[in-house]
This record gives C-alpha cells, structure tokens and sequence, in this order.
C-alpha cells in the first residue's frame, strides 16, 4: 500500500511526459503546415516563417528545463534560428544554397567522421602499436597473424579465406536454383516463405538450433545427426570438435541463414528479365537448361555478383557462429572472433585485435571496389 501511494504522489510528474510529448508534435505540425504545407501570402507569411524560426529552439530549451539562469542559451538558440532563416530565405532566391546543402549535410558528416572515421584511424594506429597502446612495434603484430605459432592468428586468416570462398558460393548457387524453380509456381509464395524464414532468425538463434542438431554426448543422444547416424548403423560423432568438419559445418549455418536472401533478391531479378529475350529462345529451340545458362543468368549477372559481394562481407565478419558453437576451440577461429578474442584477454592484446581489424578492412576493400565497378558497368 505504501508503494502505491508512493506512486501515487509521483503520478503529475509522469503525466508530465505525455504532455512534453504532445506538445512536441503540436508545435512540429504547425511547422510542417506553416513551411511546407500552408500557401506563401508574402511577407507576412515571411514574417510567420521568422517567428518560428526563432521562437521554436527557444521554446524546446524552455521545455527541457534549461531557464534556469541560462539566459545566454535562448539567445544562442534565437541565433541559430534567425541564421537558418536566413540562409533559407537566400536560397529560395538562389543564393547561398551551397551553403545551406554544407549545413544540412554537416550532422551527417559530423557521425561519420565519429562514428567511422576517427575510429578507423585509431585501429590502424593501434596495429602498429605494443598491447599498450604507447611503444611502436612496427609490423610486430602483423608477424604474429603470419606466423605458425601466432595462436590462433595464421589459422583464423586461414579459415576466414575457406569461409569466404565456400559461403558465398554455394548460398548464392542455391538462391538462384530455388528462385528459377519456384518462379511462377501456384505455390511460389508458400515456398518462398519457407526458404526465407531462415532470414528472421539471428546468426545466435541459428547457431543454437544447430548446435542441437550437432549435439554429442555420451550415452542417449539428442542431436538429430546422430540419432540419424545410429539409425543407419554407426557410432555418434563429436562433429564440433572433429577438424577440418567441425568448420564446414559452422559454414552450413551461414549458408541456411543467407540462402533466404538471395533467393530473394534472385527471384525479383529473374522476373525482370523479359519475357521476349526467353521466347526467342524458345522458338530457336533452346532447352530450359540453355534458357538459363544463356539468357537469364547474362542478364542478371549484377544482381548475381551484388548478391555473392554481400554474403561474402558477411563471412569476412562472421562472429556470432564461432562464439556460440565453438568459441573458437578445435582450429574454427576466425578473423572477426580473433579480434574480439585478443581483445578480451587480460591485459588486452590491443595490438594484435587491431592487426586482426585490419586485415578483414584490407579484405573487404576488393569486394566493395568490385561491385562499384559491377554497378557502374551496369548503368552504362
């Protein structure tokens, strides 16, 4: 009862949020109505725009509490808003638009620089630098990644390639078959949905369902493989701990999550293909099989190469299925959970995380300048 009343007494100050609420969308109508929607009489209707201009930061600093002996925050806010004004009002008679573009560009420039930039700078400093972040090494922490006794450097690089060569491949190659079999079938959206549900499960969720489907254990099995396993005669496996499987089995989790996106993104290609390119293969008596190799496939080969471009960044940075199945042990390391791995260590091995960093960022780079290309050839 105590709690209740206790509530109670702090129920005005929780109907003041609704309020704030309501009040904000209120004056951001009268904005969008006077500016955008309203007709423009002329100066006075100028003169409306300037009060708004004005008055609307100085009432969102009133409504955030910040009166308080801040005077000097209203008059900054009335400043910034007479500005805005003003640089609107040049660039409706053609003057000053570059800057009013630079200014409204500036908050997005500003997070990327933030965000992006800045950080990028500091990881390729950091690859140079010792586990301290202070003494130069060099290409000391590079050496480690490259060589054999990096723990677990040389053989993240290396698996990471296998992803990166297998993955995209095969998600992609089966995509494109499920896409062109189920291309204008009575059931094609049923059978779309199935394939696609993949997608709206998480690389943790997948990862956890298949690693049931893997499970081993000593006695009464529940992973569906072995019981499969045992049905026909043999004994349970460790699939998770048996090298090189282990890793081509995390990859199938990959390849069942992506395969969903691709035939997606296949399928709306293959039906913008048109319809005379397959009927003059038709009358030259060209098979299905030689309809798809010399017609559909050419005309949506950058669909085809955007789609394998994607899923192959996507295996670059792959974590959440190494550290959910494995954790990195029996040689299925990669490049992303290495990185996370030597950062996490104590004392963190700053240096090698950011070597690690790089290379997936130098890895990346030839798959981004390729489907640029892709994409400017297409459009040519």
């Amino acid at each position: 009862m105590q709690a209740f009343f206790s509530w109670l007494a702090h129920l005005p100050q929780l109907l003041q949020i609704p309020v704030v609420l309501a009040a904000f969308l209120v004056v951001v109508g009268v904005i969008i109505v006077l500016i955008e929607i309203a007709p423009r009489p002329g100066r006075a209707y100028t003169w409306v725009r300037l009060g708004i201009a004005v008055g609307v930061p100085v009432a969102v600093l009133a409504l955030l509490g910040l009166e308080r002996g801040v005077a000097w925050v209203f008059l900054l806010g009335a400043v910034l808003g007479g500005g805005l004004f003003w640089l609107d009002s040049r660039s409706a008679k053609g003057r000053g638009r570059l800057i009013q573009l630079a200014l409204f560009v500036s908050p997005a420039l500003a997070l990327l620089v933030v965000g992006l930039v800045w950080p990028t700078i500091r990881t390729m400093v950091s690859a140079f630098m010792d586990k301290t972040g202070t003494k130069f090494v060099g290409l000391d922490n590079f050496v480690w990644v490259f060589s054999s006794g990096g723990s677990g450097g040389l053989t993240s690089l290396l698996n990471t390639i296998v992803w990166v060569l297998v993955a995209p491949v095969f998600a992609t190659g089966i995509g494109l078959v499920y896409a062109l079999w189920v291309d204008r079938s009575r059931a094609e959206k049923l059978l779309k949905v199935l394939i696609f549900m993949p997608m709206s499960i998480s690389f943790v969720g997948a990862s956890i369902i298949f690693k049931f489907f893997y499970d081993y254990r000593q006695g009464n099995q529940i992973g569906l493989l072995n019981q499969v396993v045992i049905a026909l005669g043999g004994a349970p496996v460790n699939w998770l701990q048996s090298y090189p499987l282990n890793m081509f089995l995390m990859i199938a989790i990959l390849i069942w999550s992506q395969t969903g996106f691709a035939m997606v993104i296949l399928s709306a290609a293959i039906k913008s293909v048109p319809a005379e390119l397959i009927e003059a293969a038709q009358i030259d008596g060209a098979s299905s099989v030689r309809r798809f190799v010399n017609v559909i496939i050419p005309t949506i080969r950058p669909t085809i190469v955007v789609v394998w471009i994607t899923i192959s960044i996507t295996s670059l940075k792959v974590y959440d299925i190494i550290a959910v199945t494995t954790a990195g042990y029996n040689n299925t390391s990669v490049l992303g959970y290495e990185m996370v791995r030597q950062f996490s260590l104590f004392p963190p091995q700053t240096g090698h995380s950011a070597a690690l960093a790089m290379l997936i960022f130098i890895l990346v780079i030839p798959f981004i300048a390729y489907n640029a290309r892709s994409l400017v050839r297409s459009h040519s």
